[in-house]
């Protein structure tokens, strides 16, 4: 049977989840349902029904490390070959849509989630997650590109309107996007919770049809985020293919009376069907006969993947009087809680169940030439003040045996993580505290640096040497003792600034935002692209990192097809740096960041050796989006085109002609403090002119509708609703507390919009109900409970007859 011959309800029902990870299939038209699994960074196959959120069991898998620390390797290839190690066990775990990677772009170092993300910059965005999905999808599993789009921050994360221009979420925030659907053609992509200037992203017709498939040629699924959905008709008319998990038969009843009430076509509904129906074809192998668990041999080769791409992207940040590598014999005081308990990637959905575990302790006492002197954990995980602990540490620190100390610390588990923002930049005070009485003692201070994103670094001037692991997965202990002792020469670049504070951030002032609109006041100027045009110092700029080799670059040339230049190494040592393009537009032209990077390419050489090196121009180079035109744009005139290490190092610049499609326009003067870059100085009517609008913060709303989130009800008249919302918020800082950890079940309860009910609940709840419920947030509450009560027998009623109609189909 043709799909286009099923019923309009069996149609519909193919459009939202049959559960929290299956869709639904249809057996009358040969469709088998899939699953659907997280994650980016390693497979979490949950148990029995499971949840969303990384709470419940899931089955062993390798833990590979995040988004965030692979992007520093700067090597698509790379990537690519850890994607094929994920899309093997997709595939043998019985898993056919793998949820990720995640690609939004750092607008701030706060968002709890970045560790999950690659870069601030949309090029090694696009370029990292297209390796990672090429290498999925050669397994004949699906990736999921996450969250599209314009998804920043966690806070409000369900009920939250991103306010942004149409040219910088154009040249910034889909670039990424744009780069991965083109040169690795993903078979889905994930929405994200947000509104899009007032528009929700999965029923976003500019964003779905207009830009993903129109433009980029897109011809895949599109699935919600978990709960995402807010109009299953509006999402059919808009583009959105499929609604996770399931809503029950809400959904399949709404769509089936707007075909009949003629306000959806049913060309709309057949489009969406047809995109599920063709994952669920494409990926059908998986799922025959698999093994519940992976074979020995699997996970033993998935672990030196893990390792491999660990050691590709630590990080060097300082290593003064060349500290490191550490010579044999050096005898190594550990220290450090995190030393002996290993933290390895972040807390929510993307948690996984990792094969084996490795911690530096462990390493270092194996190590073949080191010596260990002696361990102390010198500071309490949770931050508690414990003068003991350093004082133990310090007593080992100055023993006579002691040669260097190698202090391991960083972010907690409560720091990052899905469904809350972080509350500072700082790592632990207890943590400082220690790394500032191990100074007294005289020794040589190694810092191995744990966190998905950036932190303040205030004893910077107190160490010897600093090597950022990241969130560094499975093997990640291994792979930086490896690069301790210089078995491996460190490679890794950052892919993202890492400013001296946090107030020095372009959004500082405004991020997150607590009420329902997040303005993105600071338009193109995030990351690099801000520091550098505002001329604002940093700790390390964008695409720093230091090497056990020293290299310079040199005999730069261009023509029409991209520069060409010779990368050295001067060293006795092997090793590699990352060779990176970046370019300035025609004095006196459209607004434009200082320096925009547009190439990148990771150069291995040998001890003395020189390669040539060429980085090609394609259509993202000299591009800017007329945003009057509606069109892509290249201004003709004088190009400076700059080579380099990092943002800042850039020994080679080259001026080049471009014939584009206009000619050089100057920038609108009313841009005001735009045009240097001083995004912090800007006016709400400068601001006006950038979104073309004038743009207002609404006030507080005076009651509560369906997509205001739960915790804004500690604001409500009513008292019920208050307790609820308070209740909530003080449940969970207990818990987090109390464990170490975050409370995401609770937190993500604070976060969603009562509208969210209808979507996580299996169909208990309609949209009627919710309705209802909205009535007790705001004060109504014994005439909300009587709407709940008679709506929940009346919903039972109508699941019951889609089920049977369902049925008899």
């Amino acid at each position: 049977m043709e799909l286009e011959e099923l019923s309009v309800v069996e149609k519909a029902a193919m459009l939202s989840g049959g559960s929290e990870w299956d869709s639904r299939g249809n057996s009358r038209a040969g469709i088998p349902s899939f699953v659907m699994s997280d994650g980016p960074h390693g497979v979490r196959r949950q148990l029995g029904e499971g949840d969303h959120l990384g709470i419940g069991a899931s089955k062993p898998a390798t833990c590979f490390p995040t988004a965030g620390t692979v992007a520093n390797s700067w090597d698509p290839a790379l990537a690519e070959e850890m994607g094929e190690a994920l899309g093997k066990e997709a595939h043998d775990l019985d898993v056919n849509v793998l949820l990720g990677p995640g690609m939004n772009i750092k607008r701030n170092p706060l968002c709890g989630r970045n560790f999950e993300y690659y870069s601030e910059d949309p090029v090694v965005a696009g370029r990292m997650a297209a390796g990672l999905i090429r290498g999925i999808q050669s397994n004949g599993v699906s990736a999921c590109p996450k969250h599209f789009a314009v998804n920043s921050q966690e806070l409000r994360r369900q009920a939250s309107n991103s306010v942004i221009d149409e040219r910088t979420m154009r040249e910034l925030y889909l670039t990424g996007f744009e780069i991965a659907v083109r040169e690795a053609r993903p078979m889905t992509i994930m929405t994200s919770y947000n509104e899009i200037n007032g528009v929700y992203a999965h029923e976003n017709k500019h964003l779905l049809q207009e830009i993903l498939r129109d433009e980029w040629g897109f011809d895949g699924m599109v699935v919600s985020d978990w709960g995402g959905s807010n109009s299953a008709v509006a999402a059919v008319k808009a583009g959105g293919s499929l609604e996770m998990p399931s809503p029950g038969f809400t959904s399949v009843r709404e769509l089936e009376g707007a075909v009949r009430a003629g306000t959806l076509s049913e060309a709309d509904l057949n489009a969406r069907a047809a995109e599920v129906a063709k994952i669920a074809v494409a990926t059908k192998l998986v799922g025959v006969g698999r093994d519940d668990l992976l074979k020995d041999d699997i996970a033993v080769a998935h672990h030196e993947v893990a390792r491999k791409v660990a050691e590709n992207a630590s990080v060097l940040l300082k290593n003064d009087n060349a500290a490191l590598p550490l010579k044999p014999g050096t005898r190594v005081a550990v220290i450090g809680d995190m030393a002996a308990t290993a933290r390895y990637q972040g807390s929510g959905s993307s948690k996984v169940n990792a094969t084996r575990e490795e911690n530096i302790l462990e390493e270092v006492k194996n190590a073949e030439g080191l010596y260990l002197a002696g361990y102390e954990p010198g500071y309490d995980r949770q931050g508690a003040i414990d003068r003991g602990l350093i004082e133990d540490a310090i007593a080992l620190a100055g023993k006579d045996s002691v040669d260097v100390v190698l202090a391991v610390i960083g972010l907690d588990e409560r720091s990052e993580s899905e469904g809350l923002d972080r509350s500072t930049m700082a790592i632990p005070q207890v943590q400082n505290d220690l790394i500032a009485a191990l100074k007294g003692t005289g020794k040589p201070i190694v810092v191995v640096l744990v966190a998905g994103s950036p932190v303040e670094l205030p004893w910077m001037d107190d160490v010897v040497a600093v090597l950022y692991v990241g969130l560094s997965g499975q093997a990640g202990a291994s792979a930086t003792v490896r690069a301790l002792t210089g078995e491996v020469n460190p490679s890794g670049h950052l892919a993202e600034t890492w400013p001296l504070v946090y107030g020095d951030c372009p959004s500082a002032g405004w991020y997150p935002a607590i009420g329902r609109d997040a303005i993105y006041r600071e338009g193109p100027f995030v990351g690099y692209r801000y520091y550098e045009t505002a001329d604002v110092p940093v700790r390390f700029p964008f695409g720093y990192g230091l090497s056990y080799s020293d290299f310079t670059f040199s005999d730069l040339s261009v023509d029409d097809n991209g520069v060409t230049f010779t990368v050295t190494n001067d060293s006795d040592i092997a090793g590699a740096t990352v060779a990176q393009l970046y370019v300035r537009g025609p004095q006196g032209g459209v607004l434009r960041p200082d320096r925009e990077l547009k190439g990148f390419v990771k150069v291995w050489l040998d001890a003395h050796e020189s390669k040539k090196v060429t980085i090609p121009f394609d259509r993202y180079t000299f591009r800017h989006f007329d945003v009057a035109a509606n069109v892509w744009r290249t201004e003709s005139g004088t190009w400076t085109l700059l080579v380099g290490d990092n943002a800042e190092h850039l020994p080679l610049s080259v001026a080049y002609a471009v014939v584009g499609d206009m000619g050089v326009t100057p920038a609108n003067p009313a841009l005001g403090g735009y045009l240097t870059g001083h995004v912090k100085d800007v006016t709400d009517t400068e601001m006006a002119v950038l979104f073309g609008h004038e743009v207002i913060a609404p006030g507080k709303p005076m009651t509560f509708g369906v997509n205001d989130p739960i915790m804004s009800w500690a604001g409500s008249k009513g008292f019920v609703a208050r307790t609820i919302a308070k209740t909530l918020t003080k449940q969970e800082a207990k818990i987090r507390q109390k464990t170490g950890s975050p409370d995401l079940n609770t937190l993500f309860v604070l976060n969603m919009p009562p509208r969210a009910m209808s979507k996580m609940t299996q169909g208990r709840i309609d949209s009627a109900m919710v309705d209802a419920i909205v009535k007790i947030a705001n004060g109504h509450t014994f005439r909300g409970l009587g709407g709940v009560i008679a709506g929940y027998f009346r919903n039972q009623s109508a699941n019951k007859r889609t089920a049977k109609e369902l049925n008899n189909d």
